[in-house]
């Protein structure tokens, strides 16, 4: 691939850092947490949800982007999207992200819809994934099976021209604000593990559905805007005789895992989520270049310039990888084990660079944001707290290192 960008690439850049400087707020993760938390009252209380979407503020921003075509930028005209090429989704995608905004089109499961979906269901939901007026939350997670999601037993039981499902769900973190479900669930017990396993789609609205919250650690005290993974509250999610159209199956039934598996390869690409990974490295660059923490100076030290750069290479890995992948989808390439790789190398990444930080600053860097003594406002500790779940979220990172060692090394299965 060239590693260069074209004139046209860096007018577009450039385009959309006057349009973040003009339209959108320099704190804007805790100006979208005051949003959510007007309509939304966080509490000890499992009938609180908020299924309106985005909030006023976030909806005007949301237009003004839709009108410059930066929404949902690679997917297809004809499903709402703009029709570009990946590496303009990747300009504009890196640009919005680093700013507090997504602008992917869709997140997870969307890319599952193109791939398998129906074309009703693509013109039902892809054009609103975009928009954000439907929000996905993932059932896929169990209680008896943790990472070996091959191993769920969420039940879906065909009646006529429904399925009435039976189970449960842990870690379904949009669960109680997300306007629908994208769910793994169990259609043959009887087939091997990896088969068996269907996808359906469905509102969270629908009867038999109850969402309790299971609070984080970082939820008391709650983390500061800026933290990587923060968030405060995941959930479990029960299903009691819930009834769903046949409409809702995605894909062919019992073929589910491998829906799933390549929307999920899919969904691991994009600047969203290499800066997920990176973004603590250029937090404490940035930082060290315009403070200093109790007359300790870190960019005068010489042994922690080598640390930061060290993390500050392994950071520019994550985006290679990305960029990679991103060109062998764009030029019609076989992309097989590509995401596995970048799931292993970036989620291992944030975790080391976020001990590193916390190391360089001793006592003071592990406490929290309600300390007067805190680092950044208790950021560095808090994004320590949290980022350990990044080698899981989206699939362990051990699971993926199999998948490499198949798909990418052709060594066979344990």
């Amino acid at each position: 691939m060239d590693f260069g960008w074209t004139k046209e690439q860096e007018e577009l850049r450039g385009e959309i850092r006057k349009f973040i400087a003009e339209n959108v707020p320099s704190r804007m993760a805790a100006a979208q947490r005051e949003e959510r938390a007007t309509e939304t009252h966080i509490a000890n209380d499992p009938s609180v949800t908020n299924r309106r979407g985005r909030g006023p503020r976030m909806r005007e921003l949301y237009r003004k982007i839709e009108e410059r075509g930066w929404l949902g930028v690679s997917w297809p005209k004809e499903y709402g999207g703009a029709g570009k090429d990946r590496l303009t989704q990747y300009i504009v995608e890196e640009e919005f992200s680093r700013a507090g905004v997504g602008v992917g089109g869709g997140g997870s499961g969307a890319p599952a819809i193109v791939a398998a979906g129906t074309e009703e269901q693509k013109r039902e939901f892809i054009p609103k994934l975009i928009k954000g007026e439907i929000t996905f939350a993932l059932g896929f997670t169990e209680p008896s099976g943790g990472a070996d999601l091959a191993s769920l037993q969420c039940r879906a039981v065909e009646d006529g021209d429904f399925f009435v499902i039976n189970g449960q769900k842990i870690f379904t973190s949009a669960a109680h604000n997300a306007t629908h479900i994208y769910l793994m669930c169990r259609t043959d017990p009887d087939a091997p593990k990896h088969r068996g396993i269907s996808i359906l789609i469905f509102p969270m609205d629908t009867p038999g559905i109850t969402v309790r919250p299971l609070w984080t650690i970082q939820n008391d005290p709650p983390a500061p805007s800026g933290t990587t993974y923060g968030g405060g509250r995941t959930n479990e999610t029960f299903f009691e005789d819930v009834r769903v159209p046949r409409s809702a199956l995605l894909g062919e039934k019992n073929m589910g895992w491998y829906v799933g598996a390549m929307g999920l390869n899919l969904d691991r690409v994009g600047a969203g989520r290499y800066l997920m990974s990176i973004r603590r490295d250029e937090d404490i660059i940035n930082w060290s270049k315009e403070n200093t923490f109790n007359g300790y100076d870190i960019k005068t030290d010489d042994a922690m310039r080598d640390r930061i750069a060290d993390l500050y290479v392994e950071g520019q890995v994550c985006r290679l990888m990305t960029l990679r992948s991103m060109s062998i989808v764009q030029h019609g390439g076989n992309f097989t084990y590509e995401g596995s790789a970048e799931k292993v190398w970036a989620p291992e990444h944030g975790v080391k660079s976020t001990e590193s930080i916390v190391q360089m600053f001793g006592p003071y860097g592990q406490l929290l944001n309600t300390s007067p003594h805190a680092v950044a406002s208790g950021l560095y500790a808090h994004n320590l707290m949290g980022a350990f779940q990044s080698g899981i979220n989206h699939g362990s990172t051990q699971i993926m290192r199999d998948q490499v060692a198949t798909r990418g090394l052709g060594m066979p299965r344990g």
